[in-house]
Formats: structure tokens, C-alpha cells, sequence
């Protein structure tokens, strides 16, 4: 069995890079395509290279996209395993517990004494799509991991400002409906990365579901609130918040899960440290370097 599963490791890893040198490809390609269009001079470093990059059926082509991780995404709803860190507080035990309301068609496992190695095994032999593990310090939740199932990625968050469900006055029941989500300002690059990251924790919804998810960012910060609505005998649309709410800090992607994330390569780090890092502004398009 664990044969079997380096194997098929290494074989994501080897797809993966292929599909990585295709999208370069592609990008140079467009570049010069731009160029030629718009009758301006090519980019320097690509020169050298317009010439062969113009030949074969593939200029113009399209990327591969055999080796997406989501690839099943709307074929199969989402199938997702929520738990905590080990000796979890009631608190965090609670916030868990609402959690598992959130995303549809999620359950919610005690951890135990349990691994993450055996946590991971147990969760790919059920055939369980994404791993959430929510973190937390002195009682209160401050962390949460998504790990996608079978290779990866994994992204992380830290977690502020938590308000749970039996805080927020009037909050109501939580409907069980599949929810619309709504992602603002996530249009960079960086930020549409995190947007597939997210969206895919949730089942397609119906054209009349009444349930609204909202991850809106604010400086990096994805601000998160969870609503109803309905509509009055007047025609206006009167909203509810059932919670809980919070925001989330993304700041670390890998391609790879949970537990060989020694072995895994980083996709993106948040650099907090460099001289640019309060002036950048990673999810947004407006910031200056597209990196």
C-alpha cells in the first residue's frame, strides 16, 4: 500500500512538472502573440526563442489540464473530514462543531491520540476529497489547514477575530442548503489560487438555495460572514446572519499534504520580514509585482 502510494506520488509529481513547462510555454507564447498583434518589439528575453516557439501544431495550443487537482470538481460533490489539534479546548471543540455546518457534506472526527500520517491514510481510504485541521491557542481557534486529498495542495491560514454562532444575537437555525459564494477583490493571480483553493470545499448549490457565503479581502485579510435571506411581501431582500464569522490570513501553500510536507515544495510563502512586505498586496491585481 505504501508502495503504491510513492508510486502514484511520483507520478503526480512527474505530470505535474510537465504541465508547469507547458504553462511557461504557453505564457512565452502569448507574450510573442501580444507582440506581433499590437506591432511592438518582442520582449528581449524571448527573441532568441520567437523563432522556435512559433513552430509545430502547438503555438496556440492549449495547457494540459489532465493534472489539475480539481479536475472532479462539479462531477462529484466534495467529500470533507473536519478535526483539531490534539487535546482541543471546549471551545475549539465547539467552533469545530459549527464548522462542520458550514460545508456541506462534511463530518467532524475526534482526534485522538491519532497521527497525522494515520489521519491522512484513514481519510484517502474513505476517498475523502479535502482534510481540514482547525489549530488554536490558549482556547482560542487561531489556525486552519486545508489539506486536498490524494497529493495536495496544502494551504494554510491563520484565523482572528472568531465570533461562533451563540455570540451573534438572533442568529437563528443554519440552513443545510448548498450555499453561493461570494469571493471580492481575490483577482490576482495569488488571489484566484486561493479562490480554487476555497470554492472547491463546497458543492455546487441550487439556482434557489438561500444561503450566502461571503470571503471578502481587506489588505490580505479574507473577512468571512455566512447569511440567509428571504424576501418580503414587498419584494425587498432582508438578510440574516447565522454565523459563525471570522477572517482569514492566508500566508503558506504546498504541493504536497499533510504528512509529507518536509518532502513538499513550496508553492508560495508569505514573506512578512522583507522591506516591501507592509506595501505588497498579494490577492488583490492592484499591487505591482505580479509574482
Amino acid at each position: 500500500m505504501i508502495r503504491r502510494e510513492n508510486r502514484l506520488r511520483r507520478e503526480y509529481i512527474f505530470r505535474k512538472s510537465l504541465e508547469e513547462k507547458q504553462k511557461t510555454l504557453e505564457e512565452k507564447r502569448e507574450k510573442i502573440r501580444d507582440a506581433l498583434d499590437n506591432n511592438t518589439k518582442i520582449d528581449y528575453n524571448l527573441r532568441k526563442e520567437a523563432i522556435d516557439l512559433a513552430k509545430g501544431a502547438d503555438w496556440g495550443g492549449q495547457v494540459n489540464g489532465i493534472d489539475d487537482e480539481y479536475r472532479w470538481a462539479g462531477a462529484q460533490d466534495p467529500k470533507i473530514v473536519i478535526t483539531t489539534s490534539r487535546d482541543p479546548s471546549s471551545r475549539l471543540k465547539m467552533f469545530s462543531k459549527e464548522m462542520r455546518l458550514v460545508f456541506p457534506n462534511s463530518q467532524r472526527i475526534n482526534r485522538g491520540h491519532y497521527d497525522v500520517k494515520q489521519l491522512v491514510q484513514a481519510c484517502r481510504a474513505q476517498d475523502t476529497t479535502d482534510l481540514i485541521v482547525l489549530t488554536e491557542t490558549r482556547g482560542q481557534p487561531d489556525g486552519l489547514i486545508v489539506c486536498h486529498l490524494p497529493f495536495g495542495p496544502t494551504a494554510f491560514f491563520s484565523m482572528a477575530n472568531v465570533v461562533m454562532r451563540h455570540d451573534i444575537p438572533n442568529c437563528g437555525t443554519m440552513s443545510e442548503q448548498y450555499p453561493h459564494l461570494i469571493f471580492n477583490k481575490l483577482d490576482s493571480k495569488l488571489g484566484l489560487r486561493f479562490t480554487s483553493i476555497l470554492k472547491h470545499l463546497f458543492p455546487v448549490p441550487k439556482s434557489d438555495s438561500k444561503r450566502v457565503m461571503t470571503f471578502a479581502n481587506t489588505d490580505d485579510y479574507l473577512s468571512y460572514r455566512h447569511h440567509v435571506y428571504k424576501t418580503d411581501e414587498a419584494g425587498e431582500i432582508e438578510l440574516t446572519e447565522v454565523g459563525p464569522r471570522f477572517e482569514l490570513k492566508p500566508y503558506q501553500i504546498k504541493l504536497g499534504t499533510l504528512e509529507n510536507l518536509a518532502a513538499a515544495e513550496d508553492e508560495w510563502v508569505l514573506r512578512t520580514y522583507t522591506n516591501t512586505a507592509r506595501k505588497r498586496q498579494f490577492l488583490s491585481i492592484s499591487r505591482d509585482d505580479e509574482e
